[in-house]
């Protein structure tokens, strides 16, 4: 093991979707037609979904695709598409030649079905290994200097489904990596889930600056949608969505000129106040979300005690050039902005994923952090400036909790 002669950095973020996209204003009219909601839950539905500050989503259910059959959005060039791994569900065909019966919705109907809990787990297993393994061959063909051969511990996220072995054992087999790469899985953390992937590959290249680690976050949110007049249940299916990111974290020198981004601090904050009003549970058609109306206050009376443990040495918000905040909903988005006096360009980011992708739980902030930092003036673009950038990235979850981490870009030497 050698020294600490760099700082543990970021090399790289990739990013993956499902190529099934769903428009906001159609999926809308699907579960606002459902039979058995009052016409106050149907009036919900459209008020929610229509304030969700959401043009498109993505989904590894392919009834959904059939349901929106004019849905022209595509994913943005930046991120990878999985193909869907099965044909759409009005020519799906057993190996008997007979049609496979609906899952999630029938497209004849329109009536959205109740699988149980274990049909839906069924479609984790068989649709969320391509997209783990698309974002890291995605993060993998951006990291200058760093292969596949190189990669020594793999560290995966999700809390929308499990399998065992799981998504950190079938990336070993994937990629082709050493059988000796160790493996972590984080599971059922929530939305704050990359923060302690990413602190855990921090420490470990801490331990050994020789070492590479891989960090996939994948989630398949849509995977427990399902009509209900409940107003958490709405919530629910008017913002969540299926993607995946990953990043390579390592302390190894990156070659002369490449864009690294240097973790600085990575905190935690458990809020007093919260614990029922954000909640993930698994239920018997799913897993139940817990999602108040209440979460938004939360965060902003608390988002200034979460960030202070990162304004050491005199630092402070003004000295922030962007930020990743986790977009969990356009309520949050606003309060933070509100309460840190942020201007429209240092929260876009936020802005443009949640409305091109909507909320993927832990894989967000990643999309949020990649898209700040190539996008405009961030330190990853064409125009880039020529001064270091400092970022700060956060996201919240079931607790309630408050990760945050502060992070500096620069080019290597």
């Amino acid at each position: 093991m050698s020294a600490l002669a760099d700082p543990v950095s970021i090399r790289s973020i990739g990013t993956a979707v499902p190529d099934t996209v769903i428009r906001q204003d159609h999926i809308r009219d699907v579960f606002r037609s459902q039979p058995g909601l009052s016409r106050l839950a149907t009036r919900l539905v459209g008020s929610v979904f229509d304030a969700a500050a959401i043009d498109t989503r993505h989904t590894v259910i392919d009834e959904l695709g059939v349901a929106v059959p004019d849905a022209t959005a595509t994913a943005p060039d930046v991120t990878a598409t999985v193909p869907d791994a099965a044909a759409t569900a009005t020519d799906a065909i057993d190996v008997e030649g007979t049609a496979t019966p609906p899952v999630f919705l029938d497209p004849e109907t329109g009536l959205i079905l109740d699988p149980g809990t274990g049909a839906r787990n069924d479609v984790y297993v068989e649709r969320s290994p391509a997209l783990f393994e698309a974002a890291a061959r995605d993060a993998l063909d951006r990291a200058d200097g760093i292969t596949a051969a190189d990669v020594t511990h793999v560290v995966t996220v999700s809390c929308t489904g499990f399998f065992a072995p799981g998504p950190d054992y079938l990336l070993v087999r994937a990629l082709g990596l050493a059988p000796s790469t160790r493996r972590l899985h984080i599971g059922f953390m929530g939305c704050y889930g990359a923060f302690p992937a990413i602190r855990s590959a921090r420490d470990t290249c801490l331990a050994d600056p020789d070492a590479v680690v891989l960090v996939v976050c994948a989630e398949l949110c849509t995977l427990h949608l399902r009509s209900s007049s409940d107003p958490d249940a709405i919530v629910a299916s008017s913002v969540f969505a299926d993607g995946a990111a990953a990043v390579i974290v390592t302390a190894r020198p990156a070659p002369a000129g490449s864009r690294v981004l240097d973790v600085e601090a990575l905190e935690t904050v458990l809020t007093p106040v919260g614990e029922g009003d954000m909640a993930w549970s698994i239920g018997d058609s799913g897993f139940d979300m817990v999602l108040s109306s209440y979460v938004p206050h939360i965060v902003e009376e608390h988002v200034d005690e979460a960030l202070a443990a990162l304004w050491v040495d005199g630092l402070s918000a003004a000295d922030v050039d962007l930020w990743a905040v986790h977009p969990g909903g356009r309520s949050i988005v606003d309060r933070v902005q509100s309460r840190l006096g942020l201007d429209d360009a240092q929260i876009a980011a936020s802005r443009r994923v949640l409305r091109d992708s909507g909320n993927m739980s832990s894989a967000t902030v990643l999309f949020v952090l990649r898209e700040a930092l190539e996008s405009g003036g961030g330190a990853w673009s064409s125009t880039a400036p020529p001064r270091p950038q400092r970022i700060v990235a956060m996201a919240f979850g079931p607790g309630l909790t408050v990760e945050t981490g502060s992070f500096r870009s620069r080019v290597a030497s």
